[in-house]
């Protein structure tokens, strides 16, 4: 067994929202698109939305206890939570989700990546436990996309949806199922407008109730978006596949930021990972920002569908523009509930 200190991952969790929206509710909810046209375009059938009172902080909570639960860890060294949608602007929402799991005075902070935004988390958590920082850090992704979206705007209104998932990372070697092997991360601030709400921020700071919709809605630039998330994500696997000597064949798991069906078809074709090597729920669930990764991880765990120390590669791109990919093994997870 490989002796150098890793990060592993020993436990995870998530969360949906119970309602549903199918394609088919979309002309009830005043979007004049069809089923065959969403799925087409997407690969997406129905999607999780919050009801009004469920925060982005809620769904973390039930998330990251899962998490603590099936890692048999009732604290943890550090939080952190990543979102695009946090509970307020100010204070930071993981402090909130800290108390709320009983966890004391342990640091928590915010993170904002966008859809990147697990893997930057999973990154800083890394870090943190290789320097010493820490023995266990619980990192959770979660966003409520359905609550900065248009519902009139075909180009959002039909993909986001909502959901939470979590991982607890505790300190460990590198020849365990669940280490994570190596991390890259990347960012290119010119490519601010590909996915962006206007209104709110200190550079236009008026009352975001009054803004017009186009201002304070999410808009993205769906075209652009999709060929800098196709080349981001297929440089970033192929340049950390490269770094840690994993032939892409050896590669049993491919995770993608589920963001459109094409582009993740479209990275696993040019990276070259078989059919067989990749897996996703964007069908189920649309695209949960950065809850998406942890969500299929939750997924594939409680169906026992990846064996443990398998050669695991995730990927994401995310508005910023921002991306990053984690080289790691399957975790041996067995007190998953």
């Amino acid at each position: 067994m490989e002796t150098g200190i890793a990060s592993v991952v020993a436990g995870i969790g998530a969360c949906l929202p119970p309602r549903i929206v199918h394609n088919a509710d979309y002309p009830s909810l005043g979007l004049d698109v069809s089923d065959e046209w969403i799925r087409t375009r997407t690969g997406i059938e129905r999607r999780h939305w919050v009801t009004p009172g469920t925060s982005s902080g809620d769904l973390a909570v039930t998330a990251a206890r899962a998490a603590l639960r099936s890692a048999d860890e009732p604290e943890v060294d550090l939080v952190i939570l990543t979102t695009t949608t946090p509970d307020h602007h100010s204070p930071a929402t993981a402090p909130w989700v800290a108390a709320q799991l009983g966890l004391g005075l342990v640091p928590a902070f915010d993170m904002a990546a966008a859809c990147a935004g697990f893997v930057y988390g999973m990154a800083a958590a890394d870090s943190w436990i290789k320097a010493g920082g820490a023995e266990r850090v619980l990192v959770v992704a979660s966003d409520t996309l359905s609550t900065v979206t248009d519902p009139t705007d075909q180009a959002t209104a039909v993909v986001f949806a909502d959901g939470a998932g979590a991982v607890v990372l505790r300190r460990g070697l590198q020849g365990e199922a669940g280490a994570v092997r190596a991390i890259r991360l990347g960012s290119d601030g010119t490519q601010q407008r590909l996915a962006i709400i206007h209104a709110g921020g200190s550079r236009n700071p008026g009352p975001t109730a009054t803004a017009p919709p186009a201002d304070r809605s999410l808009r993205m630039q769906g075209k652009d978006m999709f060929a800098h998330a196709v080349r981001r994500m297929t440089e970033s696997s192929r340049s950390l596949l490269e770094s840690v000597g994993w032939p892409v064949e050896s590669v049993g798991a491919f995770i993608g930021h589920q963001a459109n069906q094409r582009i993740l078809d479209k990275v696993a074709d040019l990276v070259g990972f078989g059919a067989d090597a990749r897996f996703g729920n964007i069908r189920e669930v649309g695209n949960t920002s950065s809850a998406s990764i942890p969500l299929v991880m939750d997924g594939l765990i409680a169906r026992q569908a990846v064996t443990p120390g398998t050669r695991t590669l995730l990927t994401a791109f995310g508005g910023g523009a921002v991306w990053g990919s984690v080289a790691l093994s399957w975790p041996k997870i067995e007190d998953y509930e």
